[in-house]
């Protein structure tokens, strides 16, 4: 790419100061892609600074001007969907055919979203009591974005800070960076103010830390692991900044007896297997009523055997890649620490598939007679695999389901709507999903516990942007 090496910093695309370098590789092939700069310290206080001048006008802007610039984005987005979708298929690994229908199609759904929410927004309101009430952007954003969602997530942090007032930095991950490259000559073209968005790569020990205790950012938009998540507060905690983290999760997926086992076992283990189980929010822990168990556990291994790993250039259902040998290495430990507890291999297991010696590939895992105990069971994989937990009542459904440090989906699989809705409201999750339903654009997404706080998406991702001032009455 023409700008691989460069940062986006006050409107134009500038050479680091940084000489450090990292190579962005191709998950199915191990080749190499190109190289980007690595940010230094000084790299993210120049993008803030640019961000912090911008914003004495950026956020005077009046709200037909902010949605005059995201009408062109919206535009531009979709001329240029093809190359955002192909992109994301040679940096992240997704097949082609996940890539265009679900992870380039998130940033259109989410954009068209915001200005829908942007125009319902109430900025200024009077309250019962009487007072003024104002909602006004909150500053600086450092946003930081993960490598398993990458142009979904950029466009839940980026297009709401910008949306209503704010100037913003982004930091996507270092494992994907080419599809913010994209993002950001898009803006660009779109006619957005100097210094309103700014782009720098970097790790997250440097660059991140670097945002998350600079005095002059004012809120943090992580989405990330727990362990990043915690970083990012501490860093953030000497200056008393907003800190809003969308993190990792372990959701339960509650298969009650009144089910067709057919169709909801296959698709709770292929809802696994999407994007290479590397979801935040995937139905990874399968708890069956025994009563289906056996049954359930015949149609998880034959929808698990028929699953299969491939070119993610070649369209089709087939499974791509891992991002990296960092995430390879960390899925197989824990592949193996499944079979090492004793349970019930159905599927898959440590190493690569057959006949396949290059790329990031894992072999698509189904174990059974799992207990909550287990690793497989309390550690997030964020691979394709699965663990079928059985249960013999409702009560002990949600107590398996929410017995977790976790809490951002759950997933109930019964015709039965008032049983659905009377288990639905005692779990402990930010979104709870029924019978296959996915969550929509506008939604708040977020979860409880250690999945962080803060929500992403429509008029809560707006607010989570906004400071809240109040003028009294005389």
């Amino acid at each position: 790419m023409d700008n691989a090496g460069k940062f986006y910093i006050n409107g134009k695309w500038v050479d680091p100061i940084s000489s450090e370098k990292m190579d962005v590789i191709n998950p199915a092939t191990e080749e190499v892609i190109t190289q980007i700069t690595l940010a230094s310290e000084e790299d993210v206080d120049l993008a803030v600074a640019a961000a912090k001048r911008a914003f004495e006008s950026y956020s005077q802007t009046t709200l037909e001007q902010r949605l005059g610039w995201l009408e062109n984005l919206l535009a531009i987005y979709k001329r240029r969907y093809g190359e955002v979708a192909d992109t994301i298929t040679m940096e992240l690994g997704a097949p082609t055919t996940m890539s265009h229908e679900q992870q380039a199609a998130a940033g259109t759904a989410h954009l068209e979203d915001f200005i829908v929410a942007l125009k319902k927004l109430k900025t200024e309101e009077i309250l019962y009591n009487g007072e003024l009430l104002l909602r006004e952007p909150i500053g600086v954003c450092g946003l930081i974005t993960p490598w398993n969602w990458p142009i979904n997530q950029i466009v839940l942090k980026v297009i709401p800070a910008l949306a209503t007032g704010c100037t913003c930095v982004l930091k996507p991950s270092e494992f994907t960076p080419l599809n913010a490259m994209l993002y950001a000559e898009m803006i660009h073209e779109a006619g957005f103010p100097a210094g309103a968005f700014n782009m720098v790569q970097g790790a997250g020990p440097v660059a991140g830390a670097t945002l998350s205790r600079h005095p002059d950012i004012t809120m943090m938009s992580f989405t990330g692991s727990t362990r990043a998540g915690k970083a990012i507060t501490k860093d953030a905690s000497e200056n008393i900044k907003r800190v809003t983290l969308e993190l990792g999760g372990k959701s339960p997926n509650i298969v009650f007896d009144d089910v067709d086992i057919e169709d909801r076992i296959a698709w709770s283990v292929n809802a696994v297997f999407n994007n290479s189980g590397q979801t935040c929010d995937a139905p990874t822990r399968m708890l069956v009523q025994r009563s289906i168990y056996d049954d359930a556990v015949t149609v998880a291994k034959r929808v698990g055997e028929q699953a299969s790993v491939g070119d993610p250039t070649k369209e089709g259902s087939h499974i791509g890649p891992l991002v990296s040998h960092i995430q390879f290495d960390r899925v197989q430990t824990l592949i193996q620490a499944g079979i090492d507890e004793g349970a019930t291999l159905l599927v898959g297991g440590a190493g690569k598939p057959d006949d396949t010696n290059e790329g990031y590939f894992v072999k698509p895992t189904i174990f059974a007679d799992v207990n909550n105990n287990m690793r497989i069971a309390r550690e997030e994989i964020f691979g394709p695999v699965v663990s079928m937990i059985p249960f013999d009542t409702e009560e002990e459904a949600i107590e398996i389901a929410n017995d977790t440090p976790y809490g951002l989906a759950a997933y109930i699989q019964t015709p039965d709507a008032k049983k659905a809705d009377r288990v639905a409201r005692q779990l402990r999750a930010g979104m709870v999903l029924l019978n296959g339903s996915a969550p929509m654009a506008g939604s708040p997404f977020g979860g409880y516990k250690q999945s962080g706080n803060g929500r992403e998406g429509g008029l809560f991702g707006l607010e989570d942007f906004m400071e809240i001032k109040m003028i009294h009455k005389l």
